[in-house]
């Protein structure tokens, strides 16, 4: 920063995270995986989150993230532990981890931070290029901290070939290798951006809006449009990501613009069927009694309940 005019920011957020191990279990003799290998297990509670992913030796990588405050009650009162996992996140302690074995990696695992870097500019004009967690480290709930990195190798290198391909005399290479890493820097920190706001957020979603029943209809309504009309262009944001070659930056666009898109969809459904439900009430409370139970009956029988 002394030579550079770097803008930097750093933030721990909010949370820690601790790894639990979950052993195989032995089926025929052979070890063999508790739950199913072919998701990513998610138990989330009130802002807090256990996740499972699975390991080629049949077991476990197990995660906790929640507060600093909650890890110190629970440092406080380890003897709570197995109340605490049956509260939050049942069918895992004994279940899945006997108490012995949570007992003793909570104790024994780091309670280890998670940080979260936005920087600018990532050059110097023409000698250096930060790349990676260097340039922004972010927090591991998209999954994308490597890509994220690999990409930056490919974009980088997109740019040095457009800009020196063709030079040939050393003056001429370092003046165009120094416009090369000034586009990359402008062009790439709206992605690293992007995706470092994406982690963030993602977070939210994991731990707190899976649980809600107006996030859970979205979802299943952008799953089915992306899986059986893709020829509307529409898509989730998590296939552009973790299947396509978007920039991040515009894949965080196109979510908000879908996001927006069907929540005006499901607020004017919804909307429609609160009016229509109103009227029918209203219809049948300024109906004579007698009129009132026979349109009531009538209604019945015309959907077909008897």
């Amino acid at each position: 920063m002394k030579f550079a005019r770097m803008n930097y920011q750093q933030e721990y957020i909010d949370t820690l995270w601790c790894e639990f191990h979950m052993t195989p279990k032995i089926s025929s003799g052979e070890p063999a995986f508790k739950i199913s290998p072919n998701y990513l297990h998610i138990w989330p509670s009130e802002g807090l989150m256990f996740i499972a992913i699975p390991s080629a030796d049949k077991s476990f990588t197990c995660t906790l993230f929640m507060s600093a405050s909650k890890f110190q009650e629970l440092d406080d009162k380890p003897q709570d532990l197995t109340a605490f996992f049956k509260k939050h996140f049942p069918g895992v302690v004994p279940d899945l981890i006997s108490e012995t074995e949570a007992q003793h990696q909570y104790r024994n695992n780091p309670h280890l931070p998670l940080i979260s870097i936005k920087c600018k500019p990532y050059h110097y004009k023409s000698s250096v290029v930060i790349l990676g967690d260097a340039a922004h480290a972010m927090v591991p709930f998209y999954g994308q901290g490597m890509n994220a990195g690999l990409e930056d190798v490919r974009v980088l290198y997109d740019h040095l070939d457009r800009y020196t391909k063709d030079s040939s005399d050393t003056e001429s290479m370092e003046r165009k290798r120094g416009k090369a890493l000034s586009e990359y820097t402008r062009s790439r920190h709206l992605d690293a951006i992007a995706i470092n706001d994406l982690a963030l957020r993602n977070y939210h979603e994991m731990s707190h809006d899976v649980t809600s029943s107006m996030y859970l209809l979205r979802k299943f309504v952008e799953e089915r449009l992306d899986a059986y009309l893709p020829s509307l262009g529409w898509a989730t944001q998590y296939s552009r990501i973790s299947f396509g070659n978007e920039r991040y930056s515009e894949v965080e666009k196109a979510e908000k613009k879908q996001r927006t898109i069907m929540l005006a969809i499901i607020g004017l459904i919804a909307g429609t069927l609160g009016s229509w439900t109103a009227w029918r009430i209203l219809r049948w409370k300024r109906a004579p009694p007698s009129r009132a139970l026979a349109t009531w009956f009538a209604s019945l029988a015309t959907t077909g309940y008897r």
